[in-house]
C-alpha cells in the first residue's frame, strides 16, 4: 500500500480544508444563534451568571450528543477510561471553563468590536504556542505571514463602519485577550493528548465536564435560564440543541484536523470564524449595515490569503 493511499484523508488538503472550513461555519453561525437565544430565554447580555447557565447547559447538551452518538456508531458505551480522565480535566479547565468565564466577564465590559479582534488573535496564538512552547513544528516566517494577512482581514472587517475602533480595559479586553490564551493553550494540548487518546473521546466529555462546571458557577451566583415563552417553548429549546449540535460538531472535527495536521495548517482557518460570523449576522439578524459587501469580500480574500500562505507546502 502506498503513502498516498495509507493517508487519512482528513490529512490530505481537501479533507483538512473541508474539515475546517465546517468547523469555522458551524462557530460562526453561533454568533447570532447566541444573540438569537439570549432573547428566547429573555437573557440580559449583561447578567454573566445567566450567561454561564446557558452557556453550561449548551456545552452539556454538546458532550452529550458526542457520547451518544458514538456510542450509537460504534455499539459500545463511547466513555473514558481511567487513564483519559487526566486529559478530559485538563482540556476542560483551558477549553471550556477559562476560556468561557473569561471570555463572558471580559465581553460585559468592553466593546463587542474589539472583542471580536481579540478573539480572532487565537489563530495567531495557536500558531506561537505550538512553535515556541509545545514545540510541534518550526515557527517560519511564511507561517508568521500568512498569519498576520489573514488577522489583517479580520481587523478589516471589524474596524470599519460607524462601530469601528478599539478600545482596552484590563478587566474588559484583558480579560477577552486571556480567554485567547487558554482556547490557544487547549488546541495544543488537543494536540498533545490525540497521541495517546481519542481525540473525539476528549472533545465530547471535556464539554459535559466543562459545561457542569460552568452550570453549577451560574446557578451558584443567582443566573437562571427558561423559555420566554412559557406556552410555546419549542423554538428556544430547539435553538439550545442547535448551540449544542455547533460545539459538538465543530471541535470534533477540529480535535481530528488537529490530530492529522501541524497545528499551524489548521489554526489559521480560525481567522474564517469571525468573517463567518459576519456574513451569518447579516442573514440571521439582519444587521445589513454591519459592514459594506466591499470591505467583507476584501476581508475575505486576506483571510483566505492568510490560510493558503500557511498551508503552502515548503519547497
Amino acid at each position: 500500500m502506498s503513502d498516498t493511499e495509507r493517508t487519512p484523508f482528513i490529512a490530505t488538503t481537501p479533507g483538512v480544508v473541508l474539515a475546517c472550513l465546517a468547523s469555522c461555519f458551524l462557530w460562526g453561525s453561533a454568533f447570532p444563534c447566541v444573540k438569537l437565544g439570549y432573547g428566547l430565554f429573555a437573557i440580559d447580555a449583561a447578567d454573566v451568571p445567566s450567561i454561564l447557565v446557558f452557556a453550561g447547559a449548551r456545552f452539556v447538551i454538546a458532550g452529550l450528543m458526542v457520547a451518544v452518538g458514538m456510542s450509537v456508531a460504534q455499539r459500545r458505551a463511547f466513555v473514558p477510561a481511567r487513564r483519559d480522565l487526566p486529559a478530559v480535566g485538563t482540556l476542560a479547565v483551558f477549553q471550556t471553563v477559562l476560556q468561557y468565564v473569561l471570555f463572558y466577564v471580559g465581553l460585559a465590559n468592553c466593546a463587542g468590536v474589539t472583542s471580536s479582534i481579540l478573539e480572532a488573535s487565537n489563530s495567531f496564538l495557536c500558531v506561537l504556542l505550538a512553535a515556541l512552547v509545545f514545540h510541534f513544528e518550526r515557527l517560519t516566517a511564511r507561517k508568521v505571514l500568512g498569519c498576520v494577512v489573514g488577522f489583517a482581514g479580520v481587523v478589516l472587517v471589524n474596524v470599519t463602519g460607524e462601530t469601528g475602533g478599539l478600545h482596552f480595559t484590563l478587566a474588559g479586553e484583558g480579560m477577552v485577550l486571556a480567554s485567547t490564551v487558554a482556547a490557544a493553550t487547549s488546541s495544543n494540548l488537543a494536540k498533545r493528548f490525540s497521541r495517546d487518546h481519542d481525540p473525539v473521546l476528549l472533545s465530547g466529555w471535556q464539554f459535559v465536564l466543562g459545561g457542569a462546571v460552568l452550570l453549577a458557577a451560574g446557578l451558584a451566583l443567582g443566573g437562571r435560564m427558561a423559555p420566554a415563552d412559557a406556552a410555546n417553548p419549542l423554538p428556544a429549546l430547539a435553538l439550545l440543541a442547535y448551540l449544542g449540535f455547533i460545539s459538538a460538531g465543530a471541535y470534533s472535527l477540529w480535535s481530528l484536523a488537529l490530530a492529522a495536521n501541524p497545528v499551524s495548517r489548521v489554526a489559521v482557518f480560525g481567522f474564517m470564524n469571525p468573517v463567518f460570523g459576519v456574513l451569518l449576522s447579516t442573514v440571521l439578524l439582519g444587521e445589513a449595515d454591519v459592514v459594506s459587501p466591499e470591505v467583507a469580500v476584501a476581508a475575505l480574500v486576506l483571510v483566505s490569503l492568510g490560510i493558503v500562505i500557511v498551508n503552502r507546502r515548503e519547497d
